[in-house]
């Protein structure tokens, strides 16, 4: 099993930053498997929003937040960060951590609004 607890959630003002942190626990993580992050908006359905593989370490990420959010991730410490920058109201979703496609954290909401 693998224990995913993320944290950093909050609000913030348009136009501002966040930057979620996800720790991993529990059995050894494959260096060749994905961790990345979703989110889901108020009434809408889970949204990828980006993900790295432990070992290459070459994020991808959804066009909507392409040039803002950054993944990266410190093998050291078994932690995945999602740095979110120039905040929208659109980015308000609560935002989840993922291994494999198969393990989920409970999520961190993200509120954006002045």
């Amino acid at each position: 099993q693998v224990r995913l607890v993320e944290s950093g959630g909050g609000l913030v003002q348009p136009g501002g930053s966040l930057r979620l942190s996800c720790v991993a626990s529990g059995r050894t993580l494959n260096a060749n498997y994905g961790m990345g992050w979703f989110r889901q908006a108020p009434g809408k359905g889970r949204e990828f929003v980006g993900r790295i593989t432990w070992t290459y370490g070459a994020p991808n990420y959804a066009d909507s937040v392409k040039g803002r959010f950054t993944i990266s991730r410190d093998n050291a410490k078994n932690t995945l960060y999602l740095q979110m920058s120039s905040l929208k109201p659109e980015d308000t979703a609560i935002y989840y951590c993922v291994y494999d496609m198969t393990y989920w954290g409970k999520g961190t909401l993200v509120t954006v609004s002045s």
